[in-house]
């Protein structure tokens, strides 16, 4: 497809309609710098947005070839009663109803690769089987969507709300989830090599069967979070906070956590407390911790070197 033939197709229907980059980017939840580049041609939308385009815009798909004409549509979007005087066009037509929103809930199986959503309020939608490569989610409104077996290596997830998100089976290496907000999460059997999660909260959140070995922590808290059956090896865990935290038969081998903030912080072998158990906690690096008595009491019954840790 001619990026520059599409972009001027997709603003002449969208003019065509009365309706602004602002109101046809929240019928696609995306954002309206998405739309922009489109009609700049700057960037290209792909075959799955193209189709949502030709529904929204009451066109059928000719209408973006060289030489198709436009078929009348009869999109209908109900008036609201606020309108506003900024929007382009004489007659704005309004932000779309919640039932209108609701439409674009499965974006299973999407090739969406690079793809920008950055900013918009897309609360439990299904990111299942879809290519997010790249794509970007910086501030957006995800809660209680689910991610499962997509490949969303290096996308953006900063800003984000992933409260009550699922994300099982997926490749999210190189992944950003900077000031992103994390309650009640749940990681899956999902690749993080090299992901950075920075100046954020997780609470009540599970990483389960999760290699967490190249995956990077910085400034960030960890309440109420339950490691259970993950890898953690030689992990670099120093100056953060651990607060109801279970490392569930979690492997720690040669993980760091000096300078660490441990309260009520559970350690459950990962096999029988045999001689090589012992030997895999004594490789634990514990300098400079403070931990509350009964979280010392544990590890020091497993053999942990404790010869550097305060009490809280």
């Amino acid at each position: 497809m001619d990026t520059k033939m599409i972009g001027s197709k997709i603003a002449k229907a969208r003019k065509d309609k009365n309706m602004s980059q602002a109101q046809l980017a929240q019928l696609l939840f995306i954002s309206p710098q998405a739309v922009g580049k489109w009609e700049r041609a700057e960037s290209i939308p792909d075959i799955v947005t193209v189709n949502r385009l030709a529904e929204i815009l009451g066109l059928d798909l000719n209408y973006f070839s060289e030489q198709g004409q436009p078929v009348p549509g009869n999109l209908v979007v109900k008036p609201t009663g606020d309108h506003d005087p900024t929007r382009e066009g004489p007659e704005a037509v309004p932000a779309p109803a919640a039932d209108e929103r609701q439409l674009l809930v499965d974006f299973n199986g999407g090739n969406l690769a690079g793809s920008d959503f950055a900013g918009v309020t897309a609360p439990k939608r299904k990111f299942n089987g879809s290519a997010l490569r790249g794509s970007d989610f910086a501030g957006a409104d995800l809660a209680g969507s689910s991610f499962t077996g997509s490949d969303a290596r290096e996308a953006n997830f900063d800003g984000a709300n992933l409260a009550d998100c699922t994300f099982s089976a997926n490749d999210l290496s190189q992944a950003s989830f900077r000031g992103t907000t994390l309650v009640r999460t749940v990681f899956n059997a999902s690749g993080l090599a090299g992901a950075t999660f920075a100046d954020t909260e997780l609470v009540d959140v599970k990483l389960t069967k999760t290699d967490l070995r190249q995956t990077v922590f910085e400034n960030c808290g960890f309440k109420n979070v339950d490691f259970r059956y993950s890898d953690m090896r030689g992990l670099c865990l120093d100056g953060l906070r651990f607060t109801g935290v279970k490392f569930d038969k979690t492997a720690l081998d040669e993980a760091t956590f000096n300078n660490a903030t441990l309260q009520q912080v559970s350690f459950r072998p990962s096999y029988a407390l045999t001689n090589k158990y012992y030997r895999a906690i004594k490789t634990i690096n514990f300098d400079g911790a403070r931990m509350d008595k009964l979280t010392y009491a544990e590890l020091k019954g497993m053999g942990a070197d404790l010869s550097k840790v305060s009490f809280l």
